[in-house]
């Protein structure tokens, strides 16, 4: 979501439920009951609701581009996995628990406030496991501006699948042994891509979107590209066919 998107989407969002009351009201159809309903107040949440969306975003592996049509830049917070079942489950217990309390009559903002607090203290855990995970990158050989990223699994939260490295030279962490491991055996040299993408507008895509990226060497001595982050997934690929692999150089 861009920054005008958070400034114009809640004054739509706003206006079109204050209208909603205001029409209501004018045809005798407002509830007694309902609160008196505020422009204001209708923005400030609508607002709030509206940064719920980037932030939830920002907190998986995949990112986001926080500031566009300003930068193009990716923003990634490696806290939870991109659908997180846990964080889902929490808040729709949390609903529907409200939803029945309230039809009986009861306090439903308390049972509301605990969600809430347990969905924060949840991304807080999920945070310090990720720092944990990430400080991995004093453990790996050296290399000039390493990151390191912790990837959240699907269920086990208290996992992290972790790389640490450097574009096209990249290290996992063996989840039996512990030790970091290189990426592949099969890593082939960067091919010129300053030149292909010139001519090949998936390999313009790919490097745009890729925060890990690492070439290597397929059945047919070809060049593969690929994500560390998503290393077991075929689908995040790319094949070069006519790029012979190259064995990397050396580091000294």
């Amino acid at each position: 979501m861009a920054p005008p998107a958070l400034v114009l989407l809640p004054v739509a969002l706003a206006g079109i439920l204050w209208g909603y009351d205001r029409w209501q009201a004018k045809r005798g159809k407002r509830p007694e009951g309902r609160l008196p309903v505020h422009f204001g107040w209708l923005f400030a949440l609508a607002f709030i609701a509206c940064l719920t969306h980037p932030a939830l975003d920002w907190m998986n592996t995949y990112g986001i581009r926080l500031l566009e049509p300003f930068s193009s830049r990716w923003f990634y917070g490696d806290v939870l996995f991109i659908i997180d079942v846990w964080l889902w489950l929490g808040m729709g217990l949390g609903l529907w628990l409200s939803l029945r309390r309230e039809k009986r009559g009861g306090d439903w903002r308390k049972v509301a406030r605990v969600t809430l607090a347990g969905v924060l203290a949840y991304i807080g855990v999920n945070a310090g496991v990720t720092y944990a995970a990430e400080m991995a990158r004093y453990d790996a050989p050296y290399l000039p501006g390493q990151v390191a990223i912790g990837s959240p699994p699907p269920v086990a939260f208290w996992r992290r699948a972790t790389i640490v490295g450097v574009p096209n030279d990249w290290w996992a962490r063996n989840s039996e042994t512990g030790a970091l491991e290189p990426i592949t055996d099969r890593r082939c040299a960067w091919p010129d891509t300053d030149t292909l993408r010139q001519t090949n507008s998936q390999l313009d895509a790919f490097l745009f979107w890729s925060r890990a990226p690492f070439a290597m060497r397929a059945e047919d001595g070809s060049v593969v590209l690929q994500d560390a982050r998503y290393s077991g997934n075929s689908t995040f690929t790319l094949a070069l066919p006519d790029v012979a692999c190259e064995e990397p150089a050396a580091v000294d």
